[in-house]
């Protein structure tokens, strides 16, 4: 699978063309005009990287930097503006951001950092990362979980969304309202008892390893436990 990235850009013009550089080289793009919208995509569905403008019609990158960094730490995101003072730089950076590259700018600069940020955030390119957990292999962006029989089931984006995060915070409860912010992207009553039903989802294709157990706190999260 190709990378993802969501692009925040308000001029239609530029936007076209970081998005046609991107297209043709194996990113898959989802673009903003605006925070809302930005907001609307980053909860929707998993993403391997921001590129974020600064002056939007409907708030600042910087902001939506640090509410991003409330829900997820390890996004990579880059800064892509015409503020060029050293004071927004590091007002950028501080907000949250990896990188910070002022317009204009060239393209072949911007994917040799985005490149960059991708080989220092995942270890193995994200479409190659797998995680152990017990007798299962997982490949998140794969959407596959695999059983060491190899019999493998592809998972739904939201199904893998759910594994990966409680998979990264194995062996320690997971609040409620960080899996339903983070997975759903809100957390109300209707969304809590889909959550219920994905649990039970997951349970049922962990069965086959008794040492991986999703373990309910009542009123207060999961716990995915590894008795490895």
């Amino acid at each position: 699978m190709m990378n993802k990235v969501l692009l925040l850009e308000d001029d239609h013009n530029l936007g076209l063309i970081i998005q046609e550089h991107l297209l043709e080289n194996k990113y898959e793009v989802f673009w903003a005009k605006n925070v809302e919208n930005a907001r609307e995509i980053i909860h929707a569905r998993p993403i391997d990287l921001g590129i974020l403008d600064v002056m939007l019609p409907d708030g600042d990158g910087f902001s939506f930097c640090e509410e991003i960094r409330t829900q997820n730490y390890e996004l990579p995101i880059v800064f892509l503006t015409a503020r060029t003072l050293q004071e927004d730089r590091i007002k950028g950076l501080r907000s949250g951001a990896d990188d910070y590259l002022t317009k204009p700018f060239s393209m072949e600069e911007l994917l040799l950092r985005l490149r960059a940020l991708l080989r220092r955030s995942y270890p193995t390119s994200p479409t190659e990362q797998v995680l152990k957990i017990g007798k299962y292999q997982f490949e998140p962006h794969a959407l596959l979980l695999t059983y060491q029989d190899k019999s493998t089931k592809k998972l739904t984006e939201k199904e893998a969304a759910l594994l990966g995060l409680l998979v990264k915070k194995q062996n320690t409860v997971v609040k409620r309202s960080e899996i339903l912010t983070s997975v759903w992207g809100q957390d109300d009553y209707f969304m809590g008892r889909s959550l219920d039903v994905f649990i039970s989802r997951l349970r049922k294709y962990l069965k086959n390893d008794p040492g991986i157990q999703i373990e309910n706190y009542h009123g207060i999260g999961f716990m995915l436990r590894n008795k490895a």
